[in-house]
């Protein structure tokens, strides 16, 4: 993948833990107080609603999360596919939070699988990618210096955070609405298909998102998310635990002796309008 694409591919890695996890604590409108202990609003118009309020309220109760992770990303018009799994790491430590990824596996198209050690760390800044193959590292700036912050707050700048983003503003740049799952048994997902609207402000980047959610936990099982390249991202989230210990240890990381110096990304800086 070219670097175009492994920034599009980062971010959507983080755009899809960010749906799960957020340090943010939102205030009503009337008494400007803390709803984290509210229960979640009963909607009188769209099913929805409800749905993106249920998924907020669980998602604001995340402190820390483990889980097996399999991120795929697809490009049809190549007739290729690569699948990585790996493990997610997220736990908040007073007001800061980390995010760690540390992929085991890569199985490109119909070769086997083999072992491909890459990890990623967010630690409120920057974002390093360690790639033990060609030992190899990549720096990202995703924030200002001494301003770190979520992930989730860093990647709802250039995405939409499913649970987290306004109903009012989803509606706004997509047509959302709920799927039927078509099944003989009960089902135990919630599918919500967003299909990009042509003045949104995503139109340049995504044709259309999809999400499942886990109904037990209440967190999201499985993104799929359509480029305007047509390359599909597709992560999903396998055997979670939810709000166990997770020491600062692992989110530590020392470059190895033997690699290069890092390659910096810096932040972009916004132009001045005029």
């Amino acid at each position: 993948m070219d670097k175009k694409t492994i920034s599009k591919a980062i971010l959507i890695l983080l755009w899809a833990a960010g749906i799960c996890f957020a340090a943010k604590c939102p205030q009503t409108p009337e008494t400007g107080k803390c709803c984290r202990n509210r229960p979640p609003e009963k909607s009188k118009a769209e099913p929805v609603d409800a749905v993106l309020k249920q998924l907020n309220a669980k998602t604001l109760e995340l402190k820390s999360y483990e889980g097996q992770v399999e991120y795929k990303f697809i490009q049809p018009l190549l007739e290729s596919e690569a699948m990585r799994k790996g493990t997610l790491y997220y736990a908040r430590f007073g007001k800061k939070s980390m995010l760690r990824i540390n992929f085991r596996t890569l199985k490109q198209d119909d070769e086997k699988e083999q072992k491909y050690a890459e990890h990623y760390i967010f630690d409120g800044i920057w974002l390093t990618q360690i790639n033990y193959q060609i030992k190899a590292v990549r720096k990202y700036q995703l924030t200002e210096p001494n301003k770190p912050v979520n992930a989730f707050d860093v990647v709802s700048r250039n995405l939409p955070l499913i649970g987290f983003t306004k109903i009012e503003d989803l509606k706004k740049q997509f047509e959302i609405k709920l799927v039927e799952q078509k099944q003989d048994k009960p089902a135990n997902f919630i599918q919500l298909h967003l299909e990009v609207k042509p003045n949104s402000i995503y139109k340049d980047d995504y044709i259309r998102l999809d999400f499942w959610i886990d109904k037990k936990l209440g967190l999201p099982a499985k993104v799929v998310a359509v480029s305007t390249e047509e390359d599909i991202y597709e992560i999903n989230f396998l055997k979670p635990k939810v709000n166990k210990k997770i020491g600062r240890k692992v989110f530590d990381f020392k470059i190895p002796k033997d690699f290069g110096e890092p390659e910096i990304i810096p932040l972009k800086k916004k132009s001045k309008s005029r």
